[in-house]
């Protein structure tokens, strides 16, 4: 086994829940709550969730003791990381990684949950799975360079989320490093996902993601099995790192490795969007407030982003200026600016309302977006952004280095349940909400992971729904 591979399967292989750092294993438990609320909603919610239950019904994944969040059947385990994790992604409202530039938990939570169901393991060995695919996931999209990786047309968060997922299971099974090492083999015959999906909003971004969580499970189980994995996959010829990134420093993918926590280095989304425009977002709401900004006076916005941002939610303007669904939302600056300078905040409901507003995508085309060179000093270790706002009366401008809801401001545990409250609340009863935050907080405790994904039912279990605006 090479260095690369071999110390990071035997860090898998190795992480307990004992042996964590307090504030890691807390992280952690908060982070799986939020992808919970997340995940909820997009099951009742989503466009894309319908035709996600409908096939994976008739490909024979939907029968099965394994759970999906907010769902009453049963589904076969892969059906469940599958849709679990594309659930969590569905939104555009789950966790992310400045400098891997990547979302950690949608592709790994699901394949450890899923895990935890096969085998009958607690709360304990999941929080540990976790924490081991975010460790292995971020790492290597470090060791990617992830603006390299992107120009390529990869999305970091499905490719290097296989791994993730694959390092999930892989500790919750209980794997040896050998084990892991062959999870990890079959892993890069399954690591896949592209940004082609900005095109048209397509939902493959979300399925991307779920994907690399069902992916990853299967590597787990087939190697659990003793199915041997290509050798070197990470750092080999024709590895992961090579065949995916021009440039990649393999190094940085065990640099600190079980010393420093990447993990604490996840940031909680305040809006259902592309993280390249939450710092831009944060500059609009504040110079509105500060400034009494009105939607009616605003001449011109002129928002500033690094180039990586700029590429995936600034270009083509004609495009990000004339929205038709909520992916084109979620990945148009304009429209994001617009919405948040009307009422002064987003959230999920915020996509129903203004996807056909008059006024919102009149203001939104008056947003022009541009590559800032305050903004890329930044990048990647800050998703910053600068917002310069004309108006009849005077000209504001105003640079956010660290978006709201970083490790460096990360949410107040209020701000935290606010928002699994706002995701939840109109599918669970208070009680039921209560219930299911204070097992999702004390996951440590569980003994029976199906029992707590069940409290995540919702109340009668309404039907489905499409969300207003998504084609």
């Amino acid at each position: 086994m090479s260095l690369i591979t071999r110390r990071l399967s035997e860090f898998v292989a190795a992480v307990s829940y004992d042996g964590l750092p307090a504030d890691v294993a807390e992280r952690t438990k908060i982070l799986i709550m939020d992808l919970f609320g997340i995940a909820l909603r997009a099951r009742h919610d989503a466009a894309s969730t319908p035709s996600l239950l409908a096939a994976v019904g008739k490909l024979g994944l939907g029968r099965g003791s394994a759970s999906v969040i907010g769902d009453e059947a049963g589904f076969a385990p892969p059906g469940a990381a599958l849709l679990n994790g594309a659930l969590a992604h569905s939104l555009d409202f789950d966790d992310t990684h400045a400098r891997a530039s990547i979302h950690p938990s949608a592709p790994i939570v699901p394949a450890a949950l899923a895990a935890a169901e096969m085998t009958g393991a607690g709360g304990r060995d999941v929080i540990a799975g976790v924490v081991a695919g975010y460790e292995v996931q971020i790492r290597l999209s470090l060791a990617l360079v992830p603006k390299d990786h992107y120009v390529r047309g990869f999305h970091p968060s499905a490719t290097c989320g296989a791994f993730g997922a694959a390092a999930a299971a892989a500790r919750v099974f209980g794997l040896s490093a050998e084990q892991t090492a062959d999870a990890f083999g079959i892993s890069l015959s399954q690591a896949a996902g592209t940004v082609q999906f900005v095109v048209n909003g397509s939902w493959t971004k979300l399925f991307q993601v779920g994907y690399a969580a069902m992916n990853g499970l299967i590597a787990a189980s087939l190697a659990r099995e003793g199915f041997i994995g290509a050798a070197e996959p990470i750092e080999g010829k024709a590895g992961f790192l090579r065949s995916y990134a021009p440039n990649p420093i393999p190094e940085i993918a065990v640099e600190g490795l079980g010393e420093v926590y990447e993990t604490l280095a996840i940031a909680v989304k305040p809006y259902p969007c592309c993280r390249y425009g939450h710092a831009a977002m944060d500059a609009l709401i504040g110079l509105r407030a500060a400034n009494d900004i009105e939607p009616g006076e605003i001449e011109s916005v002129e928002i500033g982003l690094p180039r990586t941002g700029w590429n995936i939610i600034g270009d083509p303007e004609e495009d990000k200026h004339n929205p038709k669904s909520v992916v084109d939302g979620q990945f148009s600056m304009p429209f994001l600016a617009a919405v948040v300078l009307r009422q002064g905040g987003m959230g999920w409901d915020d996509y129903a309302r203004h996807l056909d507003d008059a006024e919102t995508l009149a203001l939104c085309r008056r947003v022009a977006c541009v590559v800032d060179g305050q903004v890329e000093a930044e990048f990647p270790a800050k998703m910053s952004g600068l917002a310069r706002v004309r108006t009849r009366r005077g000209s504001f401008e105003k640079f956010v280095k660290i978006a709201k809801g970083e490790p460096e401001d990360f949410p107040t545990a209020d701000e935290l349940r606010a928002k699994f409250e706002d995701l939840v609340g109109p599918y669970l009863s208070q009680n039921r909400i209560e219930a299911l935050a204070g097992a999702l907080l004390s996951l440590d405790e569980a003994r029976d992971i199906g029992g707590l994904l069940r409290l995540a039912l919702a109340d009668g279990v309404p039907p489905l729904k499409v969300a207003a605006g998504d084609d």
